[in-house]
């Protein structure tokens, strides 16, 4: 079992179980407690008040973070050539179609977001065996399968987050890094929230947001107080 260091115990110390703090609170704090060497991501982990084994209640979308996820994004565009320049024009790392496609059906997922266009979707469902497991296969609802490549692109680059309510019916959503300012972190925690409120199902009943904590990689879990996020 591994030790807990002196450095993490002290930031689990400074952190009051008991109180649900102002997202502006939690930021500040968590930059306070940062230790390690390496740029620790933030996220933000929210439980709701849905089933979703009942389809009607699944929660999925994306969202524009204003101040993007701090994280250099690999795109993907799987595409017929009249579509390829456009694409990278817009910033895509890799263009292509049959010699990706070949390349992924043996084994090659070196990538962080897929985009196609809607008339190569026949050959990308191949693919849904090695891209599935991964949540890589691209798809309508996240706008990863349109005809507006360069858009699309440009938008994952800057900072798009797609994201699905897992089975026990938390939200585990990347929000940006610890070198962010405060302000950059409340921004980006407050968009996703008011994202996640907006696609509240219709059939949940009860209350929503059951709970939200923001945390860093190696940080402690910070419960925060619903209203500082607007929800």
């Amino acid at each position: 079992m591994a030790k807990t260091s002196k450095k993490h115990k002290t930031a689990l110390t400074a952190v009051d179980r008991n109180k649900a703090y102002s997202v502006q609170e939690a930021a500040e704090l968590l930059k306070k407690l940062s230790y390690t060497k390496f740029d620790q991501s933030v996220e933000l982990h929210v439980r709701l008040g849905v089933d979703p084994r009942q389809s009607n209640q699944m929660v999925r979308g994306v969202a524009s973070l204003p101040h993007g996820t701090g994280k250099t994004v690999r795109v993907l565009v799987l595409t017929t050539s009249d579509k390829q320049a456009e694409a990278r024009e817009a910033g895509a790392d890799h263009v292509g179609l049959e010699d990706y496609v070949e390349k992924i059906k043996g084994g090659w997922t070196d990538i962080d977001v897929i985009i196609c266009s809607p008339n190569v979707m026949a050959q990308v469902g191949q693919l849904g065996r090695v891209l599935g497991p991964r949540g890589l296969m691209p798809n309508p609802k996240s706008g990863t399968v349109t005809m507006d490549i360069g858009n699309a692109v440009r938008e994952v680059k800057a900072g798009k987050i797609d994201f699905k309510v897992d089975k026990t019916g938390i939200v585990h959503c990347g929000i940006g890094k610890i070198s962010f300012g405060a302000d950059q972190i409340v921004d980006n925690a407050k968009e996703l929230s008011q994202v996640l409120l907006k696609l509240k199902p219709s059939s949940a009943k009860g209350t929503y947001f059951k709970s939200i904590y923001m945390s860093s990689t190696m940080g402690p879990g910070i419960k925060i107080d619903g209203s500082s996020v607007g929800v």
